[in-house]
């Protein structure tokens, strides 16, 4: 039987590793196209393919199969499993795939591309630029339709060319500049504040007016500092909290 092929991770070792491998192997299964296997591989090949030990590998596949997203059977093997819940909290402990994790899981549906001029509001991160690329997107649960958040990206032309939007229905846009087109991503930068929904996150989120939200801005760094993407999503705050790990070394 045909196994799912998770992608690739390169480790940070001063992060733990089990997380970091659960995080990558959790967005790779919310990334998955609908004919790929359920089969999971063995634990020992899990471990060669991410140069861990079969005791993180462990560790790892627990926690995914804590939040329901893997089950596992004596001598049958793990298997994703279709019809898990995906909205659990998100913990960021500072790795990228925890970033595509966080984006994973939902239903997309792209609302809009095009090419905006530079706002004196994204002229702090982009400020050798005249316009930029931006794309708008709506995500909802797969299991009740319900919508949970909006986003928009703005990115510097260069890689908007780069930009297969059928992609962002698939993937995260972390996940789209660093696995398709290749950019190599230094840092991101993450801030939640609460707001209260405006007219439009409203209507699209299907909440009262003025009721609480989390407004999230991630910027993405290249490897000259620059910033790549910046990232506005607005959740809505009954389905939703953040809890962030501040590695102390």
């Amino acid at each position: 039987m045909t196994s799912f092929a998770p992608d690739s991770i390169v480790l940070n070792r001063k992060l733990p590793l089990w997380y970091q491998v659960s995080q990558s192997l959790r967005a790779s299964i919310l990334g998955r196209s609908p004919q790929d296997p359920l089969r999971l591989p063995t634990e020992e090949q899990l471990a060669g393919h991410y140069g861990v030990s079969v005791l993180t590998m462990r560790q790892a596949l627990k926690e995914l199969e804590d939040e329901g997203l893997i089950t596992r059977h004596r001598r049958r093997g793990t298997f994703i499993e279709p019809s898990a819940q995906r909205g659990a909290p998100v913990r960021l402990l500072g790795s990228v795939d925890a970033i595509v994790a966080q984006q994973s899981g939902m239903t997309t549906e792209l609302l809009d591309h095009d090419t905006v001029p530079v706002s004196a509001e994204l002229a702090e991160y982009f400020p050798d630029l005249a316009e930029v690329g931006r794309y708008h997107r709506l995500r909802s649960d797969e299991k009740t339709g319900e919508p949970t958040n909006h986003a928009r990206n703005y990115v510097r032309p260069e890689l908007a060319a780069l930009i297969d939007p059928e992609d962002l229905v698939r993937w995260p846009m972390t996940k789209v500049l660093r696995d398709v087109v290749g950019v190599r991503i230094s840092r991101i930068t993450d801030t939640v504040e609460a707001r209260l929904a405006d007219p439009e996150t409203a209507r699209l989120l299907q909440v009262p007016l003025l009721s609480p939200i989390l407004h999230y801005t991630g910027i993405v760094h290249g490897e000259d500092g620059r910033a790549l993407d910046v990232a506005r999503i607005h959740y809505r705050g009954d389905r939703f909290s953040f809890t962030v790990t501040l590695d102390a070394h």
